[in-house]
């Protein structure tokens, strides 16, 4: 169903940087529910290029309003309206903007890196406005002005929104996590959706045609009547490249794992250490209960594992797919996760600094954790301890490590784009000379 509004563009109430800030005021006392606050009511007003501070409008109502190039950025915006607002060009990186309603929104060129839409509503709207006539006529986007930049969706959380009938050619969608998502009859031709987790997501009846699915998972994605042609969708991880089924094993994990820590405690001489390298991990329920130091996983997919708080000491993880997986407080000190993929993990408090060794001479020696050229795009590493870690070639790019311990840590060759370093301590870090 096409929504419709009316709006005259040239009406609309230009809001200052002083009255929002008063608005801003009045709603959260409206939050708290104390008496003299005031829901943010702001239809059909115009507030392009102000700054909301990272304030909580949960509730508030921006319906026809033009925000362009505005700056909602680490704001909170659950179950707000945008309905037909103009947001084009404005940044909404990192904002909460679960349950809201953008149903005929535009927000090209918008950036929404990070930002949290689950559960919100971008399907299609249509809005009008009156010509010099008087007459009601579908409002100019601009949509046809070449120099027009995408809408931004990378690294945007959008699991289980409802995108049915949006209109997303173009659109960069590339690291963002749209697992569960129901895009019914949409467009998305031309879209980079490249190392999106595409997983239960629903594309029936949707257009795919051209788009970049390279290194998107697509497992249990629904892709009935659904245009693929131009598409690369071959590159994409689906069910048949998720690696061998653990059940074929004809060990149980415990008892796989009671043979590996015989091996740990004995130094090799008895037991046999837990090899699970190719193997697709995923079904294995509470995984993060067992103590998993020094296995060997190459390769291993662990994909959306709860491993939090787990024992992984001195494991061998390259190539390891733990993309959206729960490493928070996790024990991964000494482990080796070459070319890992850690896009939108989160390893907050985790534990990658060195193991200490004393050699036959009495000299000490450090094992370090090794992640050169792993994937960490958007993962979460806040209050992480990466010391002396080794993260040549890494790809850090809009990965937040915020109060971090980097000493003495390898970054040569990684990629720093746009990643958020707030209080880490970097003394001794070895950095690319610009």
């Amino acid at each position: 169903m096409t929504v419709k509004t009316a709006i005259n563009e040239s009406s609309l109430e230009q809001v200052t940087q002083r009255e929002l800030e008063d608005i801003i005021k009045k709603h959260t006392i409206f939050l708290k529910g104390i008496r003299g606050g005031a829901r943010a009511v702001l239809k059909f007003r115009d507030m392009s290029g102000l700054k909301f501070q990272g304030a909580d409008l949960s509730q508030a109502d921006f319906t026809g309003s033009i925000l362009q190039g505005a700056d909602l950025s680490w704001g909170t915006f659950t179950g707000a309206s945008f309905f037909a607002s103009d947001l084009r060009n404005a940044c909404l990186v990192q904002g909460d903007f679960s349950r809201a309603d953008f149903r005929g929104a535009c927000v090209s060129g918008a950036d929404l890196t990070g930002a949290d839409l689950e559960k919100a509503d971008l399907r299609e709207g249509k809005v009008m406005e009156r010509n010099a006539r008087g007459i009601l006529t579908d409002k100019d986007w601009g949509e046809g002005e070449p120099n027009r930049k995408k809408t931004i969706f990378t690294g945007a959380k959008l699991r289980d929104t409802n995108l049915s009938g949006s209109r997303a050619a173009t659109a960069d969608f590339s690291d963002a996590d749209l697992s569960g998502v129901l895009v019914k009859n949409a467009d998305f031709s031309g879209a980079n959706l490249q190392g999106a987790n595409l997983s239960d997501a629903d594309f029936t009846g949707s257009n795919l045609s051209n788009s970049n699915l390279a290194s998107s998972i697509m497992t249990g994605t629904i892709l009935v009547m659904t245009e693929t042609g131009g598409s690369n969708i071959k590159e994409a991880t689906t069910e048949d490249s998720m690696g061998i089924k653990f059940e074929v094993l004809e060990q149980t994990l415990p008892e796989l794992l009671e043979a590996h820590t015989k091996w740990v405690a004995t130094a090799g001489k008895h037991g046999e250490r837990l090899d699970l390298s190719g193997y697709d991990m995923r079904s294995v329920s509470g995984l993060g209960s067992y103590s998993l130091t020094a296995i060997k996983a190459i390769g291993t997919n662990f994909l959306k594992q709860n491993l939090e708080g787990t024992q992984i000491q001195s494991a061998l993880l390259d190539r390891a797919d733990l993309r959206d997986c729960k490493l928070m407080k996790t024990d991964l000190r000494g482990s080796s996760l070459r070319n890992a993929l850690l896009s939108r993990a989160d390893l907050s408090g985790a534990q990658l600094s060195p193991l200490k060794f004393i050699n036959q001479y009495g000299m000490e020696w450090l094992q370090r954790v090794d992640l050169s050229g792993a994937n960490l795009r958007y993962a979460i590493l806040r209050g992480t301890n990466l010391s002396d870690a080794i993260l040549a070639g890494a790809d850090l790019s809009y990965a937040i490590l915020i109060d971090c311990d980097l000493r003495r840590a390898d970054l040569s060759g990684a990629l720093l784009e746009n990643t958020d370093m707030e209080n880490t301590m970097i003394q001794g870090a070895s950095f690319d000379e610009k």
